[in-house]
């Protein structure tokens, strides 16, 4: 290569930096606390959603496998902590203001989480029994927060993220001998929910994308969704006005680990407020539902503010 061709390349490369930002590992500060959240960049492309007919312990809403391409994006090393969301929960720290991002949302417009009627949630573990509402209400509170986009990840972005470049079962092969370096299932639990980060993570640097809590994605829930994208669908996004059921993924440490494959779809159900005794139930948590939190994402290209609501989860009242 020349050097005139490699100026040209150096000034492209950082006028792309200039208006995108930097795109590396960096580490979201909670202003007003001692906590962060470490998002990874995850460099878009093209991928194979679902699993193949072939795969061992496949299920029919699986399929077919379709091209998916999805942009560029950070999500969370982790799911969200007990620890973090709390001080969501709390709301102590809402006006410490520190170096913020492109996005002003004012964040006393932002609805406050009730205190859990049954709290399962312990320091350092994956925040759990959350509603998708309330996950969602979180992004938006961080938003608000830091000034940056952040909003739950969409079923493909999710599975893009599990894969990490690999068209396997899982992102670290086709079967489950070192399933149990990776993650916390039925057989190796316990039946216990385990602090975040103590499994190997996959190709990404992402820990716990299998098993341990299973993790909200945006989309509602639809076993024939793949055949309407058969063809191939950029961003692809499913949601409709029904509150259950809606989509979860990774599989937990109650599933077998068959159910914690990249391409394994979980989905919610009313059993998950059994014991709520309000009514309407609550917005905020899921009672029964002790396998289920969420991690966070932010596009690397941030929507306009006319868009910035459109994939922030809405109330639903349930009676």
């Amino acid at each position: 290569m020349n050097i005139l061709l490699l100026l040209e390349l150096v000034i492209t490369l950082q006028n792309m930096n200039n208006e995108h930002g930097s795109f590396e590992i960096y580490r979201e500060m909670i202003a007003g606390s001692n906590q962060e959240i470490r998002m990874i960049p995850i460099h878009g492309g093209d991928f194979r959603m679902g699993s193949p007919q072939g795969e061992k312990n496949r299920r029919t809403d699986e399929g077919p496998t379709h091209p998916v391409m999805v942009d560029d994006f950070w999500m969370g090393e982790m799911e969200i902590s007990w620890d973090v969301y709390e001080l969501f929960l709390n709301r102590e720290i809402d006006h410490i203001e520190s170096k913020k991002g492109n996005i002003s949302i004012d964040i006393d417009g932002v609805s406050g989480a009730t205190p859990p009627y049954v709290n399962y949630n312990k320091n350092g573990y994956p925040m759990i029994n959350v509603t998708q509402y309330a996950a969602s209400q979180f992004c938006k509170w961080l938003t608000a927060k830091t000034g940056h986009y952040f909003r739950l990840p969409s079923e493909a972005e999710w599975e893009y993220a599990c894969r990490s470049k690999e068209s396997t079962a899982y992102s670290f092969g086709k079967g489950t001998k070192i399933i149990d370096q990776f993650g916390w299932h039925k057989r190796n639990s316990e039946g216990q929910l385990h602090k975040s980060g103590m499994k190997k993570p996959n190709g990404f640097g992402l820990y716990d994308m299998h098993g341990n809590a299973a993790e909200w994605v945006l989309d509602s829930y639809d076993p024939e969704a793949y055949i309407v994208w058969e063809k191939g669908v950029q961003n692809p996004v499913k949601k409709n006005r029904m509150l259950y059921p809606r989509v979860v993924r990774g599989g937990s440490f109650k599933d077998d680990p068959d159910r914690l494959r990249s391409a394994a779809r979980g989905q919610s159900t009313r059993a998950w407020k059994q014991r709520d005794p309000q009514i309407p139930k609550s917005l905020w948590w899921h009672t029964d539902a002790t396998h289920i939190g969420f991690r966070i994402v932010r596009p690397r290209t941030e929507p306009t503010k006319k868009d910035l609501h459109k994939l922030w989860v809405r109330p639903q009242k349930e009676y």
